[in-house]
C-alpha cells in the first residue's frame, strides 16, 4: 500500500468527548518508540518472490529514512515498493502525541451496533475520513478513503510487548475502487526484533497479487544498532 499525504478539511462537527477518551486509551495501549528513540541502521534484505537482493537502512525518524539497495535496471517498481514499505514500517512504529495524531481531529461515534471488531469510531477532518473499530481497548479494524480509493484494515493479531501494549503482527488490507469493488488484497505478516528494549522491525512478509499471480515478499531486517 503506498503512502498518501493526508490534506485536512475544516469541520463544524464537535467533539464526542465519551469517543475522543475511547479513541485516545487504545491509542495509549499501541506499542511505538518512545519519543527519545535514537534510531537505527541495519542490513536488509528483501526476497522478492524467490530473488534475494541484499542492501541496508537507515532510520532516524519519520521523515529521515534512507534505503541502499542496488537493484537491477527494470526494477523500479520493486524500488518504489522498498522505499514505501519501509516508510510505512517507520510512520506506524514512530513515536508522536495523540494530540498530534487523530487528537487533533473530531471524533464521534458511528451508528451503534453488535459489529465483532467493536464500536465504530469516526474522524472528521482529517481528509481521509479514516474510521477505526475499537474493542478491549485495541484498534481491530481502519478504514481510510483517497481520492483513488477506499482500504480496510482488518487487525488479526497481536503481541503484547513487555510494557503491556499492543503491537500488530498480522493484517489483512481490502482496497475498494471509488464505486467499491473490490480491487486488490494484501496480507502482511511481522516479525518484530526486541533489541535494547526496543522492538525494531525484524521481517515483514506481504503477500499481494500481480498479473494474476500470488506474489510474496518478504524484507528482512538483521545486524540493527542504535545511532548515538
Amino acid at each position: 500500500m503506498a503512502l498518501y499525504e493526508r490534506k485536512e478539511e475544516k469541520t463544524d462537527v464537535q467533539d464526542d468527548p465519551a469517543a475522543k477518551a475511547l479513541l485516545h486509551q487504545a491509542f495509549k495501549k499501541t506499542s511505538r518508540w518512545k519519543q527519545d528513540f535514537p534510531g537505527f541502521t541495519a542490513n536488509l534484505t528483501c526476497n522478492d518472490n524467490g530473488v534475494i537482493y541484499k542492501g541496508d537502512v537507515r532510520i532516524q525518524s519519520r521523515n529521515d529514512i534512507t534505503v541502499n539497495m542496488e537493484l537491477p535496471e527494470g526494477k523500479e517498481a520493486l524500488k518504489k515498493w522498498i522505499d514505501d514499505e519501509v516508510g510505512m514500517i517507520t510512520a506506524h512504529r514512530a513515536w508522536r502525541a495523540f494530540e498530534d495524531a487523530d487528537g487533533k481531529h473530531a471524533v464521534t461515534f458511528g451508528a451503534s451496533d453488535d459489529h465483532p471488531l467493536g464500536r465504530e469510531i469516526l474522524i472528521h477532518g482529517d481528509g481521509m475520513a479514516s474510521r477505526y473499530r475499537i474493542k478491549d481497548e485495541r484498534i481491530r479494524q481502519i478504514s481510510r478513503t483517497t481520492p483513488r480509493m477506499s482500504f480496510t484494515i482488518n487487525i488479526e493479531e497481536v503481541m503484547t510487548t513487555e510494557d503491556n501494549k499492543s503491537l500488530t503482527t498480522q493484517y489483512v488490507v481490502f482496497y475498494f475502487s471509488k464505486d467499491k469493488k473490490l480491487i486488490d488484497v494484501d496480507s502482511f505478516t511481522e516479525n518484530p526484533c526486541l533489541f535494547e528494549g526496543n522492538y525494531l522491525p525484524g521481517s515483514r512478509r506481504v503477500i499481494s497479487t500481480e498479473d494474476g499471480a500470488a506474489v510474496v515478499r518478504i524484507l528482512e531486517f538483521k545486524d540493527h544498532k542504535l545511532l548515538s
